[in-house]
């Protein structure tokens, strides 16, 4: 059985705003964007964000807000 080590997911959110994210919905949408804030609920706030359906480009959205309870998972975009 591997090793699993679980993330504070606070600190994590905290050390990625600022940087380019992948967040992921439950519904399979995927938004690419600078993390700008969060809160205490875990919602998002994205800056220069594009939405992504099945690795497709589905234009530029801007700045969108997400909210916590439809995000699948989020991480760090490559540069």
């Amino acid at each position: 059985m591997s090793n699993v080590n679980p993330v504070n997911p606070k600190p994590f959110l905290q050390e990625l705003t600022g940087k380019p994210v992948f967040v992921r919905l439950k519904w399979g949408l995927e938004y690419k964007g600078f993390l700008v804030s969060t809160d205490g609920f875990m919602n998002l706030q994205l800056a220069n964000t594009e939405e992504y359906q099945e690795g497709q480009s589905n234009g530029t959205l801007g700045e969108v807000f997400i909210r916590c309870n439809n995000v699948l998972y989020i991480r760090e975009a490559p540069p």
